[in-house]
């Protein structure tokens, strides 16, 4: 039910406020377990995605956004739950299958499921080679992937700023990719050229310069180094 709520109140809010470019919405197919892989430049990507895009669509989200106390923990879980927010554990190892696992029940359930193979968001804007989790929940599940390409959410909530700004933003569905041709998702080199193909599909919409690289998180006292940096630019 807030599934359903929020897009039909949310959705046109969205709109209004930053008047979306939405391109290749009928490649999204409108049943069936589907994969949306998209790049990764905003915290306000998974939002954007799933108000826009043709139907239902889930993805994971901070446990910490769900287990807050009081009025604001309320109000945090049913937003969240409501645009489609998954809660897990982030980590590497463990915590990071069981996310990929949460991800396969949604998919073989025959629903849609938005992932970003970087990992995590790109600070300069540049697209970073994908991780092959990706390929795994794909090939697993037996679904074919949307890649997506977005554009302008990095001003939305600029790096290093907690507030939300208005700004244009275009969100673009590609064509479905079907990675069976690959192999099984037992082989890491089925994963590995799946990905890869994949995330150029991803670049040709977007555009970005590649990497060639992962993208790793900064250690924090490096993050607060960026976010002072980007503030004293936009002085």
């Amino acid at each position: 039910m807030l599934k359903f709520l929020a897009r039909v109140f949310l959705a046109p809010l969205a709109r209004l406020l930053f008047r979306p470019r939405i391109v290749g919405r009928r490649n999204v197919p409108k049943e069936g377990g589907v994969l949306l892989a998209s790049n990764h430049l905003s915290f306000i990507d998974s939002v954007v995605i799933t108000l826009v895009a043709p139907r239902s669509v889930s993805f994971l989200a901070k446990s910490s956004y769900f287990d807050g106390p009081g009025l604001k923990g309320a109000i945090s879980r049913a937003f969240f739950t409501g645009i489609g927010a998954v809660p897990v554990v982030r980590g590497a190892g463990q915590a990071a299958q069981d996310a990929l696992d949460k991800g396969l029940e949604i998919l073989q359930a025959g629903d849609a499921f938005a992932i970003y193979p970087e990992g995590t968001r790109s600070l300069d804007g540049r697209l970073y080679k994908g991780r092959t989790g990706v390929a795994w929940l794909a090939l697993t599940a037996g679904v074919p992937v949307v890649p997506v390409a977005l554009s302008g959410t990095q001003d939305i909530q600029p790096v290093g700023s907690k507030r939300i700004r208005f700004a244009r933003v275009t969100v673009e569905f590609g064509v479905p990719l079907d990675l069976s041709k690959h192999g099984e998702a037992s082989s890491g080199r089925a994963r590995r050229q799946a990905t890869d193909e994949v995330m150029q599909a991803i670049q040709r919409l977007s555009g970005q310069e590649l990497a060639n690289a992962y993208n790793e998180p900064p250690p924090a006292n490096v993050a607060e180094r960026i976010r002072r940096a980007v503030r004293r630019e936009r002085r």
